[in-house]
């Protein structure tokens, strides 16, 4: 089981990156997806997940309205769309998964993780 996430960069606030999370060892049909990010000093975060069965997902109310979480299960990879990104946003964004059908942001329940991607939101 292995993660690979990517598309993280700078940005100014209010413009968009898309985060992708690719899988590999496994397919997203048995595994729930999860999205967190960690800032300077402060603890991880979860920011939203994905369900293995039907693809339903849940976002935190702080990204509400402004992230997406969407999956590809063809290319088994699934996406973070960040848009209307805020200096706050600024974080080293994770993936995470498990096999689970209920997503979480907990990050005790996932097992595997990728490495992370950097997200910079500055003018």
């Amino acid at each position: 089981v292995q993660l690979q996430a990517s598309g993280g960069g700078l940005v100014q606030p209010g413009g968009s990156l898309r985060l992708s999370c690719a899988a590999s060892g496994f397919t997203l049909d048995y595994y729930a997806i999860g999205w967190f990010r960690q800032a300077p000093g402060k603890e991880r975060e979860g920011v939203g997940c994905i369900n293995s069965n039907d693809g339903s997902t849940y976002l935190v109310d702080s990204v509400k309205g402004r992230f997406t979480i969407s999956r590809d299960n063809a290319k088994n990879t699934v996406y973070l769309q960040m848009n209307n990104l805020k200096p706050e946003d600024t974080a080293v964004y994770y993936c995470a998964t498990d096999r689970i059908i209920f997503c979480t942001v907990r990050p005790s329940v996932y097992d595997y993780w990728g490495q992370g991607t950097q997200v910079t939101v500055s003018s």
